[in-house]
C-alpha cells in the first residue's frame, strides 16, 4: 500500500510502499553526508524510493539537477509520483534501467553521484525478491556499481556511498581500482561505545591520495 509521508524538510513529502523495502536512517546519512556545490548536478544511483536524492535537494542549495536511477520499475514509477508530487518535474528526472546498461548520454555528466546499494552478500533467504534486491548483491556487484560511477562522473567529481564497515577494505581498495579516490571517511555506529556497522564514504573521480576520517556518528 502506497503512503505519503512528510520528508520532515520544509513541506517536502515522498511516497512509501509498506510492501517494499522502505528507506532507513542510513540514507538520510548519507543525503547529510556532503555538501552541494553550486550548480551541482546530481545522480542517485540505487535511488529506490529517491530519499537520498530528495533529501539531499531539500538540504541544498544551489542543486542544478537530480537524476534518479532505479532499476525496479515500481520503484522507479513511485519516485515519479513523488517529483510530481512535489513539483520538482523541472529539476529531477528518473530513469527505470540497471546501473550497468547506463547510456552513453549519462557519460561524464555529474558533478555527484549518492549511492546507498545493495551492499549483503548471500541469496534471497526468506526476503521476498523485491525486498532482496535492495539489500542483497544480486543484481549488481560493488565494481559494476564503481565503474557506472566512473563512467558518469567528470574528472574531479565526487562519488559518496554507504556501505557494511565489515567490508570498508573492500570497498575503498575498488575505489582505488577504478580511479575513484577515497578521501572522506566516517564510521556509523548504533550506540556509544558499540562498534560500527556502517561507512560513509566519498571519493573524488582522479583524486589524490589523502582522507580525511571523521568522528564516529553515534545514530541514537
Amino acid at each position: 500500500m502506497q503512503v505519503i509521508e512528510s520528508l520532515l524538510i520544509g513541506n517536502y513529502q515522498i511516497i512509501q510502499d509498506t510492501d517494499f523495502y522502505r528507506f532507513t536512517s542510513d540514507s538520510v546519512l548519507l543525503a547529510r553526508f556532503l555538501k552541494a556545490k553550486k550548480g551541482e548536478i546530481v545522480a542517485d544511483f540505487c535511488s529506490g524510493s529517491g530519499v537520498v536524492g530528495l533529501h539531499f535537494y531539500a538540504e541544498n542549495t544551489g542543486v542544478k539537477s537530480v537524476t534518479l536511477f532505479e532499476m525496479q520499475k515500481e520503484l522507479a514509477d513511485m519516485s515519479r509520483k513523488t517529483v510530481e508530487l512535489n513539483g520538482l518535474t523541472e529539476t529531477f528526472q528518473v530513469e527505470n534501467l540497471r546501473l550497468q546498461d547506463i547510456p552513453a548520454v549519462y557519460a561524464e555528466k555529474f558533478s555527484l553521484i549518492l549511492c546507498n546499494p545493495p551492499y549483503e552478500r548471500g541469496g534471497f533467504e526468506k526476503a521476498e525478491k523485491e525486498k532482496a534486491v535492495c539489500r542483497k548483491e544480486l543484481s549488481l556487484t560493488l565494481a559494476e556499481l564503481c565503474a557506472a560511477a566512473k563512467k558518469c562522473l567528470k574528472f574531479g567529481g565526487r562519488f559518496a556511498l554507504v556501505h557494511r564497515a565489515d567490508r570498508l577494505s573492500e570497498v575503498l581498495c575498488t575505489l582505488h581500482d577504478f580511479n575513484l579516490e577515497p578521501k572522506r571517511l566516517q564510521l556509523v555506529a548504533g550506540k556509544a561505545g558499540e562498534k560500527p556497522y556502517a561507512a560513509l564514504v566519498s571519493a573524488v573521480k582522479g583524486g589524490k591520495s589523502g582522507i580525511e576520517v571523521l568522528p564516529t556518528h553515534v545514530n541514537e
